[in-house]
């Protein structure tokens, strides 16, 4: 690990003005993701800048009807808070899927949107890998790469993004909440991550300096029919090989809206919204969800160790929907 300086401001401007100051300055909250980082030299920062001070650790209701998560609130807190459980149950599922108990306690959910991809080639500073340094290759096109991705890759990078909530979030239309050197903005869920392109050492479209200070939750939640399915090796602390955050409003037999949000799959959250609109008007019947599942991995490629993942896909697809369709029950599944 390399040296660094470190400082704890106590107001977001000091926040943002520091890491603005300093070129290699990073943000920390939780440091559940990039303490490990830094232990393996792929995170080198020269200055830390501790936020945990700052105010942004409060769950709020929002004028238009929805819910304002801070940023600084932690994981755990955010799962059991009494209005996601019952106003957006399907996020709350999904930050129980991810990680351990411990982690949770100490992960943010600022933080949890910058998660860095647990790639084997990314990790070991002694592989190339274009994420880490650019235009060195990708080691997992023709690696070992079971846990890649398979949707919207490049032949720069096949790296998937870890986050289980960035999966819920997705489905729900979250934004986020942005204060930078420049002021404020709002940013889609959907605009947040990249697909790897020419460039996958970006992860997101943060500009230098910017701190995100909430997440909001729009009033719609699917509170009544959705699921969050979790395919994975074993059945606590690993991550997604497939997994598929739905929600759906049914009236009587018929769907009036679905999302669906794939993780595991692809360098950020994957949703189609022309494979959500077939299922509009249709019963919530198996009949409906298969072909749904085929247009959402149309186009999926495999590399050879992760073809598996795109029959996988399409099966966790029907499963999800079927299970939302029927009720919410909590689908934590091994492999």
């Amino acid at each position: 690990m390399n040296s660094f300086s470190y400082v704890r401001p106590a107001e977001i401007d000091l926040a943002v003005r520091d890491v603005a100051a300093h070129q290699e300055a990073k943000f920390i909250a939780g440091g559940t993701n990039i303490l490990d980082l830094m232990k393996v030299n792929v995170e080198r920062p020269n200055r830390l800048v501790d936020i945990n001070q700052l105010p942004l650790t409060t769950i709020e209701n929002t004028a238009d009807g929805g819910l304002r998560l801070g940023a600084l609130v932690t994981n755990a807190d955010t799962a059991y808070h009494e209005e996601v459980e019952k106003r957006y149950p399907l996020l709350s599922q999904a930050i129980l899927a991810g990680a351990s108990p411990q982690l949770r306690n100490m992960a943010t959910n600022g933080g949890n949107l910058f998660q860095r991809t647990r790639c084997y080639y990314f990790y070991d500073p002694a592989m190339p890998c274009n994420k880490r340094q650019p235009g060195s290759g990708c080691g997992a096109i023709n690696g070992y790469n079971r846990i890649h991705a398979i949707l919207g890759t490049s032949e720069s990078c096949i790296a998937t993004h870890p986050s289980d909530m960035c999966v819920a979030l997705r489905a729900l239309d979250a934004v986020v909440q942005v204060l930078g050197p420049l002021g404020e903005r709002s940013i889609p869920i959907a605009e947040f991550h990249r697909l790897p392109g020419d460039e996958p050492q970006y992860d997101n479209i943060i500009k230098p300096g910017e701190l995100v200070t909430a997440i909001d939750l729009p009033a719609k939640g699917f509170a009544d029919h959705y699921t969050y399915l979790k395919v994975r090796d074993r059945a606590s602390y690993a991550f997604a090989l497939v997994s598929v955050a739905v929600g759906l409003e049914i009236d009587g037999d018929q769907i009036t809206d679905a999302r669906i949000a794939l993780g595991g799959v692809a360098h950020k959250p994957w949703r189609r919204s022309e494979a959500e609109a077939m299922l509009i008007g249709k019963p919530a019947q198996k009949a409906s969800f298969v072909s749904v599942a085929q247009k959402l991995l149309e186009g999926a490629r495999g590399y050879g160790h992760n073809t598996f993942k795109i029959e996988l896909g399409k099966r966790a697809i029907v499963r999800a929907l079927e299970q939302a369709a029927s009720g919410p029950t909590n689908l934590l599944q091994p492999m």
